[in-house]
């Protein structure tokens, strides 16, 4: 196995693509919208990447936030509302913002579970800011840290209520990120007394199974090298400071804030300390240079990856998506 987690290219795997992961035999995948057609052709795909693996427990990846990022869409799949929804319904009555987020996030388990996929690309855990770039914007749970790692606790237990394993991100913080770092690096200047503030929701729930770094420069820390590429903000601060053990995955490959070949790119961010490389395009070229690029897993990720894989062993569901979406949409009218 490679630390390296693949998208593929369309809603059903080439016998190129087919040979090419056999070989490679990757710690994982990813599903984009280009993936998800229909319940029947999703369950197929996730049926046949388990196969492939020989593992059921198969970490198998989507970005199903709600809002901006849902890639299983309408009107093959409801709509979700964004995060922004339990931040308002919290400024009302927390109590039921709470129970909202964690019903939301039983939905979406029972989405994800109904055709195959194990792992969900959240909760988000960005602090909200008014003059950050809008990349994150409604997609945050809020602009109070203590809210933010309240709501995303309860998503995170949701989610796992659900048999889905959870993902917190972008560690250590892309709230104050003035550019997205999907079109370029995003350089942080806040010194370290004020990020603290980013690092209260990840430290509050640093015993999630997986989390996702950030492709940014924060100065205070590393002026040199974005989050995902840096040993000191990957061992210091968030194997350190923030406390997580859990899985650590980088953020997307194939974002422009960061530069250099796939190979490069990949053997860089393990360097760094995460254990599996995210890239999502499908394009196989790219994904044979991250892959030429990679010895084995080492142990210590393996581990990590079993553990967290392990945590929603023998869980699942007890109602359908639709009877949690309602039981959360009669608790949002409330906002």
């Amino acid at each position: 196995m490679i630390p390296a987690m693949f998208g593929l290219a369309g809603p059903d795997l080439s016998a190129e693509e087919r040979a090419f992961f056999r070989d490679a035999e990757p710690a994982g995948y990813v599903l984009f919208r280009r993936n998800c057609v229909s319940r029947d052709q999703l369950a197929r795909l996730t049926a046949e990447l388990r196969a492939l693996a020989g593992r059921d427990d198969l970490a198998i990846l989507i970005d199903q936030e709600g809002g901006r990022v849902q890639r299983m869409a309408p009107p093959e799949w409801p709509a979700l509302p964004p995060a922004e929804r339990f931040a308002q319904l919290w400024a009302v009555a927390p109590v039921s913002a709470m129970e909202a987020a964690r019903l939301n996030a039983l939905s979406i388990a029972a989405m994800l579970r109904e055709v195959g996929i194990t792992v969900d690309l959240l909760p988000l855990l960005d602090v909200r800011r008014p003059d950050a770039d809008a990349i994150i914007g409604d997609r945050a749970l809020g602009t109070d840290p203590a809210q933010v790692a309240a709501l995303g606790r309860l998503v995170l237990d949701g989610l796992r209520e659900g048999g889905v394993v959870g993902v917190i991100k972008h560690m250590p913080g892309h709230g104050r990120a003035l550019v997205d770092s999907h079109k370029s690096l995003p350089v942080v200047t806040a010194d370290a007394a004020a990020l603290e503030e980013d690092l209260r929701p990840f430290a509050a729930l640093a015993d999630a199974p997986m989390g996702m770094t950030a492709h940014i420069i924060f100065t205070a820390w590393d002026a040199e090298r974005c989050a995902s590429l840096s040993p000191v903000v990957i061992g210091e601060v968030i194997r350190g400071r923030i406390g997580f053990d859990g899985l650590l995955m980088s953020d997307d490959l194939g974002m422009e804030a960061l530069d250099g070949g796939y190979g490069a790119r990949a053997a860089g961010v393990v360097a760094a300390g995460c254990d599996v490389a995210l890239h999502c395009s499908g394009v196989r070229a790219e994904m044979e240079a991250v892959a030429g690029a990679l010895g084995s897993i080492a142990p210590v990720s393996r581990a990590r990856l079993d553990r967290a894989m392990a945590s929603v062993a023998g869980l699942a569901p007890a109602e359908t998506a639709a009877a949690y979406a309602a039981q959360r949409d009669a608790l949002l009218a409330l906002a």
